[in-house]
């Protein structure tokens, strides 16, 4: 005896499996934004110390200010503009106003599925005003979106 399945039934389980199979589970938690990690240290002790005040923004910038005035920043994060390839930061520690100037180059770098892609950058060079910073080391110069340290202000 041959046993009949209504086309109809066969349509709406094939589309099901195709729905099913077709969607990737899960969402985006990863960091998707490379920053360069600036480490604040007292050059005395040579130890991390936060400012009691730290005011960052970019040259021409004014009103789009990344720290104002903050007190308890040992780490600050500093975005890259990618396509143009270098950075002049307007860094104010303790009401010393001094400039920082970025040169970098940026490449894609594919984060995962749920992602997509975003850009990291290798430090090439940087300047600095010594107002009120002593000096600066570079630590590493791949930028990505991992925690990890990229340069050491000294002030």
């Amino acid at each position: 005896m041959k046993r009949f399945i209504p086309r109809s039934l066969i349509i709406l389980l094939s589309g099901l499996i195709l729905f099913l199979f077709s969607c990737t589970s899960g969402s985006c938690f990863d960091e998707t934004n490379s920053y360069l990690k600036a480490s604040l240290y007292n050059y005395t002790t040579k130890k991390a110390q936060a400012p009691d005040s730290l005011t960052i923004y970019g040259k021409n910038m004014e009103t789009d200010t990344l720290y104002k005035k903050s007190s308890g920043v040992k780490l600050a994060l500093l975005p890259l503009n990618t396509p143009a390839g270098n950075c002049i930061f307007i860094i104010k520690i303790n009401n010393i106003t001094d400039t920082l100037e970025l040169w970098y180059s940026s490449y894609p770098h594919l984060i995962s599925k749920e992602c997509g892609y975003t850009f990291y950058h290798n430090l090439d060079s940087l300047t600095f005003t010594r107002n009120g910073i002593d000096s600066i080391s570079k630590i590493k110069n791949n930028i990505t979106t991992l925690n990890e340290e990229n340069i050491r202000i000294f002030y």
